[in-house]
C-alpha cells in the first residue's frame, strides 16, 4: 500500500495556531470554553490546542478526554470486544462552549456518539468541531467548525494523523492503491 504525506509537522503547528485564532475570534475570547479531545489522537490535540489559546489569550482553558466507546452504533458490527479508556472532564460543561476535537472526520459517526457521550455529562451552551482533517463520506449531517485540512478522499483510501505524543511522530498520510508515493 502506497502513502503520501499530506502535512508535516509545521504544517500541523501552523494549522492548530489558524484555528486557534478562530476559535478566539468566533468566541469573543476563552472565557467559556472548554477543550475537549476524542481519544486518541484527539487528546493531544486538545491539550496543543488549549496550550495555543492561553498563550494568545493569558488565560488557561480546560481541556478534558472523552471515549466514546460505549455510544459507538458499531460496536456489534466489530465483533471485537470494546477497549474502554478514561473518560476526564474535569469541569462542569453545563453552559460552556465546548470545543471538540478529533483527528480525521470521516463518516461522522464517531463524532455522533461524542455528542451523546457529552449531554449525558451535561448541557454545554453549543458544541463546536475542530478536526485535523476533514476526509468527507459523511453519512450523518455533522460538519466541523475548523478545520486544518480538507482532503477529497476515496473510499478505498485511509488517512492517517500521526501524533508525537502517541506516535512518535508529527504527520499526517494518505494510505492507498491510486496513492502517488
Amino acid at each position: 500500500m502506497r502513502e503520501k504525506e499530506l502535512m508535516n509537522e509545521a504544517d500541523m503547528r501552523r494549522g492548530l495556531t489558524r484555528i486557534a485564532h478562530e476559535i478566539i475570534e468566533r468566541n469573543q475570547g476563552v472565557q467559556e470554553l472548554a477543550i475537549i479531545g476524542m481519544r486518541t489522537r484527539g487528546v493531544p490535540l486538545a491539550h496543543r490546542l488549549a496550550s495555543l489559546l492561553e498563550s494568545l489569550e493569558g488565560h488557561p482553558v480546560p481541556v478534558g478526554s472523552l471515549d466514546v466507546t460505549l455510544y459507538r452504533d458499531d460496536l456489534k458490527l466489530r465483533g471485537v470486544r470494546p477497549r474502554l479508556q478514561r473518560t476526564h472532564i474535569p469541569i462542569d460543561i453545563q453552559g460552556k462552549r465546548v470545543i471538540l476535537v478529533d483527528d480525521v472526520l470521516y463518516t461522522g459517526r464517531t463524532t455522533r456518539a461524542a455528542l451523546d457521550a457529552l449531554i449525558d455529562l451535561g448541557r454545554p451552551k453549543c458544541v463546536q468541531l475542530a478536526v485535523m482533517v476533514d476526509r468527507g463520506h459523511r453519512e450523518l449531517p455533522i460538519r466541523p467548525d475548523y478545520v486544518v485540512k480538507n482532503v477529497p478522499t476515496s473510499v478505498h483510501e485511509e488517512v492517517k494523523v500521526r501524533i508525537q505524543e502517541v506516535d512518535g511522530v508529527d504527520q499526517v498520510i494518505i494510505m492507498g492503491r491510486g496513492v502517488d508515493g
